[in-house]
């Protein structure tokens, strides 16, 4: 594959940050990259709400990682498991082999955090992976199906309450599109219930919603979600999550479906490299992303700590890892011309976070936009970003679609038709708050 003197980079995980470093270095002769994920694609994860509310298919948000590299020769693709590393004798160890570098970047990313509540994940899944919007998507259709067969059969049904837990991008994103689905693409696909009677809120710990945007921008948006039919609850600390019930202090919401966007952890592989980490698990790095003691050790994207010149932490967004992905490429070039090195810094273009149908908020430093004009940027930036043309002709041609009609092709449900939510909605003695908006039954005529 490679000869000893060609220096080898190895490259653990797939996403913005690591694919940018290997592309970065793809073609090149100097060296021999070997990028090293669990899975065997690179998924475009600002679009994983969309896969998880039926709005696109896994593989128009996906690329496989060995199509990214296929005409790259220096590149080599492993789908494997890095489980520690041995910085002296630089190696990184997989499940099955360990894997010699002269240049090492770690990125492999986060994951879900319960604020050492794991125990509430199988009731309140995440947004990270493809797998987990596949199975957000079979739990929202699920629970509309089960609510429709209840009523037929009984003739009632429990309240069809959606409880969206972190009001962050990913929170507001989920609430405002499950609103848009339950009043729009469902409403007249039922017979016996309502869906747009469901009940979309979206709970906040902190005071106010999007906490990391400008103020007026977090009001907008609050806004915009009240408009869509999403109730908004600041100040709101769940405290317990049970198979379809959550805890906010002493109030008991009843939700068949409860979905997380709270917060996220550091992978533990940051750990794993023995270094300084901060109370999120992200290692702390150096000016130019290394770690402290080993400049051949790079890491980057949701895994790195690292300021910018105001002294603000840099946040875990795609753009970020975008840029570190492809400034540790430069540097380990100019290592090998013997060249200085230089030190990292971000180039902010601007935040977005896209709310519902024609509903978003930007942040482009001194200009804030919300509305149309804030969904329109935000949709042909996130358009641009995607890998290969063909994903991007396919989710504009079925984002074109949906706006005209409403429709959402991708509302499959697929493995088990077992809702844990839906056993924990007939409880003993139900508390007001349960019974206040129950899936009403639709009249002939």
């Amino acid at each position: 594959m490679s000869s000893n003197s060609t220096p080898r980079v190895v490259v653990v995980g797939a996403g913005f940050g690591g694919l940018n470093a290997a592309r970065s270095l793809a073609g090149d002769r100097n060296v021999q990259v070997t990028i090293v994920d669990r899975k065997n694609h690179h998924t475009f994860q600002p679009l994983l709400y969309q896969v998880a509310t039926g709005g696109l298919s896994p593989g128009e948000i996906a690329a496989p990682v060995r199509s990214v590299f296929r005409g790259d020769n220096n590149v080599t693709s492993l789908l494997e498991e890095v489980t520690g590393f041995d910085l002296e004798r630089r190696i990184a160890k997989t499940t099955e082999q360990d894997l010699a570098y002269d240049y090492l970047v770690v990125a492999s990313g986060s994951a879900h955090a319960y604020f050492g509540h794991d125990e509430w994940e199988p009731f309140a899944p995440g947004l990270k992976t493809i797998e987990d919007a596949l199975e957000i998507r079979r739990r929202v259709l699920l629970s509309f199906e089960l609510a429709e067969r209840q009523m037929l059969a009984e003739g009632t049904t429990e309240p069809l309450n959606f409880v969206v837990v972190g009001a962050g991008p990913t929170g507001v994103e989920l609430a405002g599109t499950l609103a848009e689905i339950s009043r729009h693409v469902l409403a007249q696909e039922f017979r016996s219930i309502d869906p747009s009677r469901a009940r979309i809120i979206l709970l906040e710990g902190g005071p106010r919603v999007l906490p990391a945007y400008p103020g007026d921008l977090s009001r907008s948006a609050e806004d915009q979600l009240h408009r869509l039919g999403v109730e908004v609850r600041t100040n709101a600390m769940v405290t317990q999550v049970e198979a379809g019930v959550v805890h906010v202090g002493d109030t008991r919401i009843v939700a068949p479906v409860i979905l997380w966007a709270a917060g996220v952890a550091a992978s533990p592989l940051g750990r794993m490299l023995g270094v300084p980490c901060d109370r999120a698990g992200r290692v702390l790095v150096r000016p130019d992303l290394s770690i402290p003691g080993h400049p051949e050790v790079f890491v980057i994207g949701d895994l790195a700590s690292l300021k910018d010149g105001h002294g603000k932490q840099l946040p875990g967004l795609a753009p970020v890892a975008i840029q570190e992905g492809k400034y540790v490429a430069k540097i380990i070039r100019r290592d090998l011309a013997r060249q200085a090195r230089e030190d990292f810094h971000y180039w902010d273009k601007g935040t977005l976070a896209t709310i519902g149908r024609a509903a978003a908020v930007a942040d482009f430093g001194r200009i804030h936009i919300s509305g149309f004009i804030a969904w329109l940027s935000w949709l042909f930036i996130h358009i641009f970003f995607l890998i290969g043309f063909r994903n991007r002709l396919l989710v504009f041609i079925q984002w074109a679609w949906s706006y005209a009609t409403y429709e959402r092709g991708a509302r499959l449900i697929t493995g088990s038709n077992d809702l844990p939510g839906w056993i924990g909605m007939h409880p003993a003695a139900p508390p007001a708050e349960a019974k206040k908006e129950p899936i009403p039954v639709k009249r002939a005529g």
